[in-house]
């Protein structure tokens, strides 16, 4: 099994990793990676591998396998690495970050719309949720306005553990209608902004709510007679 190093840290921009296994089409499975597989919603990381010659390989999406066993990380282009190679993984960090940033305020969201969440994704720069609201009526300036406070309170974005029965004596934990927290590993892993909210989530994060920076409510589109898609867009970036 891959070691997911961005589990337990988020800012490990740079690691070293051996290679395991080259898939046919030259994707390299490694032992440890600090690259965050897509899913969830949050995409896949970008990057390269630095082979020991100092060869850069562009890694295009990192997924997992179809058993979610291992990591692979998807080259741009053909090369001689194998198994055994030993490379350094680094990220493409602006974005990373970016999306650190936009998944912890998705989390700050789900505090101020306290609705059911029937979908969400995040973007380059962006992200949005989807809410199950029976009343309309929701005022964007509104929404921007309490999101921005909780984010200036600077409050701590740590993670703990649970097992799968504490998950299921505590339903509430999970918001999310459409992508439930894996389960039969024995652990489930929670994201807990302190104070303000806590919920399972595989995802990277930011360390404090003040990282965040100033979030805009981009609009607000009505997919459904219940459904409510809420668009958020970090300021600092155009």
């Amino acid at each position: 099994m891959t070691q997911k190093l961005f589990i337990e840290d988020a800012y490990l921009q740079s690691v070293s990793a051996k290679i395991v296994e080259v898939s046919e089409a030259g994707g390299l499975i490694v032992d440890a990676t600090n690259f965050y597989a897509q899913g969830g919603g949050q995409p896949g990381d970008t990057g390269v591998a630095v082979a020991n010659s100092g060869e850069e390989i562009a890694i295009i999406s990192t997924v997992y396998t179809l058993d979610r066993q291992h990591i692979v990380h998807n080259v741009g282009a053909s090369h001689g690495l194998k198994a055994g190679d030993v490379v350094t993984l680094k990220l493409n960090w602006p974005q990373r970050f970016a999306r650190m940033q936009m998944h912890s305020a998705l989390h700050l969201l789900t505090t101020v719309l306290a609705y059911p969440v029937t979908g969400g994704a995040i973007g380059e720069g962006e992200g949005r949720l989807d809410f199950d609201i029976p009343d309309a009526g929701l005022d964007k300036a509104d929404i921007e306005q309490k999101l921005n406070v909780l984010i200036e309170t600077n409050a701590e974005i740590r993670t703990q553990w649970i097992t799968d029965e504490e998950l299921l004596a505590n339903p509430g934990l999970v918001k999310t209608m459409s992508v439930k927290p894996p389960m039969g590993s024995g652990r489930i892993r929670l994201v807990e902004i302190v104070g303000l909210d806590l919920q399972p989530c595989g995802g990277t994060h930011v360390a404090r709510t003040g990282e965040i920076g100033y979030v805009e409510v981009r609009n607000i589109e009505k997919k459904g007679k219940q459904n409510r898609r809420i668009r958020l867009k970090l300021s600092q970036i155009a």
